[in-house]
């Protein structure tokens, strides 16, 4: 299977695009996913499966390895055991994913605790028996995600790099921070020049791209084929779309209207609560709600709206109270 991002090929699945959604934990769920995609990302990542828990079926991570209604369905397994890797890839397959990507990228205590995520760059040779187990389990194409490096004094991205080529990786995602530097300071875009140098296969460039301005500046700086956006989408799953639209005519494009970001909302809001049983989508897209909410509204006008919204139990008071909000942006302030 190939796959193509924008002029990158690596199998043979087509996208079209450079401009991929990032795997968030507790954000990339199916329904943001399916709205992002249905806005015109190139592709959308799941959050973070860990690969035992997976294996064992465990609930909630069966959930967040859904992928109905997606093409690519990109799945991103996490662990440390080559056994479990390999198993949740197979399962992964069977549950019709297009793409397996691999975590060796998430920075967070828990995950690098367990010797998992970012934790993996700091021994290429577990990190290496990782991606082969994977690789071998799958005859879907497999991806990689990671840092720079651990920290300043190991920048072995470039490294890690080959040595996943050299194994049948596909595709290298690298966030231009190292683990110990969490999201402090800026993404070393320059820095990922050093990866696209070192192999053949494309580069995805990830970590503080929030526009087309960051996302031209992040390509020419890195030299990669394509990028990848994370929290910047969260409110704006246009926000893909509008960022390829700006990389292929140096225009920015106008944001959806009051009118169409509402009905954008009202999907994704509806595909929550299928989701999930009521109660708990009510609760999950809060961190959502807030998203919308800032983006569409200045900064007194979103304080009202959040205080208000954010509050509500009832899914058609939280409908129809957003679509109040959208329709009335003239009078509540709309953001510049």
């Amino acid at each position: 299977m190939v796959i193509s991002v924008g002029d990158i090929s690596v199998d043979d699945i087509n996208l079209d695009g450079q401009v991929v959604l990032a795997p968030m934990s507790g954000v990339t769920d199916l329904a943001f996913r399916r709205s992002v995609a249905a806005c015109g990302a190139a592709m959308v990542v799941s959050e973070m499966v860990a690969s035992e828990e997976l294996v064992r079926g465990r609930r909630d991570v069966l959930l967040r390895a859904e992928g109905r209604g997606l093409s690519p369905f990109t799945l991103q397994l996490a662990g440390r055991e080559t056994q479990w890797m390999a198993q949740g890839a197979r399962l992964a397959t069977e549950a019709g994913a297009d793409i397996i990507d691999i975590n060796m990228g998430c920075p967070s205590r828990q995950v690098t605790g367990g010797l998992s995520g970012s934790a993996l760059m700091r021994d290429e040779a577990h990190a290496a028996a990782l991606i082969g187990a994977t690789v071998a389990a799958t005859p879907r194409p497999v991806t990689l995600k990671m840092r720079l490096g651990w920290d300043h004094n190991s920048l072995n991205a470039p490294s890690l790099a080959r040595i996943a080529e050299d194994l049948g990786v596909a595709m290298i995602t690298v966030h231009g921070r190292t683990r110990c530097q969490f999201y402090k300071g800026s993404a070393d875009w320059r820095a990922i020049r050093a990866v696209v140098d070192a192999v053949r296969v494309p580069v995805i460039a990830n970590g503080d791209i929030v526009d087309g301005a960051s996302a031209s500046l992040a390509l020419a700086q890195s030299g990669a084929a394509g990028i990848m956006v994370g929290r910047a989408a969260i409110g704006r799953p246009w926000l893909l779309a509008q960022i390829q639209s700006y990389l292929a005519s140096k225009i920015w494009p106008a944001p959806p209207t009051g009118a169409a970001r509402f009905d954008i909302f009202r999907d994704w809001y509806l595909d929550t609560l299928a989701l999930y049983d009521e109660s708990h989508g009510v609760r999950v897209a809060r961190k959502h709600l807030a998203g919308f909410i800032d983006d569409f509204c200045n900064a007194t006008a979103a304080a009202h709206w959040r205080g208000h919204i954010c509050r509500l139990q009832e899914p058609h008071a939280v409908i129809d109270t957003m679509q109040e909000m959208f329709l009335r942006g003239h009078e509540t302030g709309i953001a510049a």
